[in-house]
């Protein structure tokens, strides 16, 4: 009787195994384990607390499977419980001979009785012999499975089919004459194509074009296209697109495929050259010129397009001259000439009229010094959490010491050093953060508004003072575009530059309604 209530009482866990995503579906998947597992508990009396479900086999080491290392993280979390661990059979153990008894010691040490649903444990030499012989079975089948599948695989790529996973723009389609056969998937394929032959044509100069085209038709989910560069390299790389199978890592030389390609093996080796020569020889047209120092930062009023420059002869002589060249050739002064002097000098007119109002850097400062008392605040607070956080860390160190000392399983000794040696790090780390975030709450932040707003309350007189390339990126820092000049009515001056007109809202702004938000005292290393 006491026995029977005691083994009610007992706490259990139960481990479930498969080792793919395709089995944890089928009728031996977790599901079904679980239930099983479940039905074994509930006929014994175990009461159990938490199933822990893994579809990676990690070959023989059990610490390669996510969900063995959280039962056994769960285990020491819980080491005031006696727990058994409950498996629906003794292969979701361990296949693998070495790993079974280091699992089994790992389980030992913590107190923890391993139960299975068609083996019975036994520590006697009897038992532990007979348990050596079902481990050594279970490694035996695993090596032969793997064996089979690799001979399986090879002898599928020698014939000409792709033996894995279906490749992008591919979908595996099973015909009776050739099993799984990689079939084009639509409109997936048509994309590849379309961008392939594209690379090969010169239609998208750069991989980047390729990548953007495949963005804009919803061939990849995200909004980035550089991040998909190296994908489509890969795509570029992959002679399957053309039709040919081959597999360096198995031996398997480029051979005709069973599959339809996509493009042709003549575009896919002017792929490879394009590649191989990395740099494609588009000329670069240089747009600043000391000739023509408004070209590149100006645009057309009638159509939008580029205003360009150039010198022209003519009378004896030579002139300069600005003209649209835009693509809109409807445009009604398309490539008609304007005269440098005249560009420029009202260029010169209309600049020197962007400023700030007289009195507005007053009030901006004041706004900004609130901002800045509400954020160094803000800095405060975060200091002083982390420096809880560092006195917790030293607190919790000394009691992890102390179980090290108390534990004799060099297995548990390695995952307790293992917690310190995180614990250390992030202590460390919180430090190194604390040292560095020594603000200088004064100079750098006064320094830098007051620069700004000196070069918003005359930025014509800068310009003036700097070189050409100067001149080029103090223009994008004030204005957000080129300008539109018209040939008959000059420059369109309807809306004022960003950067003037969002001091000018900090300047008649109310102060209680700025957001507080974005600005954070600079630390040493960036004063440096």
């Amino acid at each position: 009787m006491n026995q029977d209530k005691q083994q009610k009482n007992q706490k259990a866990i139960i481990y479930c195994r498969v080792s793919s995503k395709g089995q944890a579906s089928d009728g031996n998947g977790l599901t079904s384990q679980q239930k099983r597992c479940q039905n074994y508990a509930d006929r014994e009396g175990y009461d159990v607390k938490k199933v822990f479900p893994d579809s990676v086999s990690g070959g023989g080491d059990f610490m390669k499977r996510p969900a063995m290392k959280e039962l056994l993280k769960y285990l020491d979390s819980n080491a005031h419980h006696n727990f058994v661990v409950i498996f629906d059979d003794l292969k979701r153990f361990a296949r693998d001979t070495e790993f079974h008894f280091k699992l089994r010691s790992a389980l030992r040490i913590r107190g923890v009785i391993p139960k299975c649903l068609n083996y019975n444990f036994d520590e006697s030499p009897e038992g532990i012999f007979t348990e050596t012989i079902f481990a050594a079975q279970g490694q035996l089948e695993r090596e032969q499975n793997r064996r089979q599948v690799i001979q399986k695989q090879q002898a599928r790529l020698e014939a000409g089919y792709w033996a894995f996973g279906a490749k992008k723009g591919y979908k595996q389609v099973h015909f009776q004459e050739h099993g799984k056969l990689s079939v084009p998937k639509e409109p997936e394929a048509s994309l590849i194509k379309e961008a392939l032959e594209g690379f090969a044509s010169g239609k998208f100069p750069q991989k980047a074009d390729a990548c953007r085209f495949l963005v804009k038709e919803g061939f990849w989910g995200g909004k980035n296209p550089d991040k998909y560069i190296d994908k489509f390299s890969h795509m570029l790389r992959d002679v399957f697109y053309a039709g040919y199978v081959e597999y360096p890592k198995r031996d398997i030389a480029r051979r005709m495929g069973k599959h339809e390609g996509l493009i042709s093996l003549e575009t896919f080796n002017i792929n490879q050259k394009i590649l191989a020569n990395k740099k494609r020889n588009f000329k670069k047209r240089q747009v600043m010129s000391p000739e023509f120092p408004l070209r590149g930062l100006v645009c057309c009023a009638e159509c939008d397009g580029h205003i360009s420059a150039s010198p022209s002869a003519g009378n004896g002589g030579k002139y300069q001259y600005y003209f649209c060249q835009g693509k809109n050739e409807n445009c009604p002064v398309h490539r008609e000439s304007i005269q440098k002097e005249k560009i420029e000098s009202e260029f010169h007119t209309y600049f020197k009229k962007i400023q700030l109002e007289d009195g507005a850097d007053i009030l901006v400062k004041e706004i900004f010094e609130k901002v800045w008392e509400s954020e160094i605040k803000k800095f405060s607070e975060k200091g002083n959490t982390l420096k809880k956080r560092i006195i917790e860390i030293d607190k919790e160190l000394p009691l992890i010491t102390q179980k090290i000392i108390k534990v004799k399983s060099d297995l548990v000794v390695e995952q307790y050093e293992s917690v310190i040696e995180e614990l250390m790090k992030e202590r460390k780390g919180l430090e190194s953060f604390l040292q560095d975030s020594n603000a200088d709450t004064d100079i750098p932040y006064r320094t830098a508004l007051d620069k700004s707003l000196e070069l918003f309350k005359n930025p014509y007189k800068i310009w003036s003072n700097a070189d050409l390339a100067e001149q080029h990126r103090l223009f994008f820092f004030v204005f957000d575009g080129k300008i539109p000049y018209s040939k008959k009515d000059g420059y369109r001056t309807a809306s004022e530059p960003y950067a003037i007109s969002l001091f000018r809202e900090f300047a008649t702004a109310n102060p209680q309604q700025v957001e507080m938000g974005g600005i954070e005292p600079p630390c040493k290393k960036e004063i440096l």
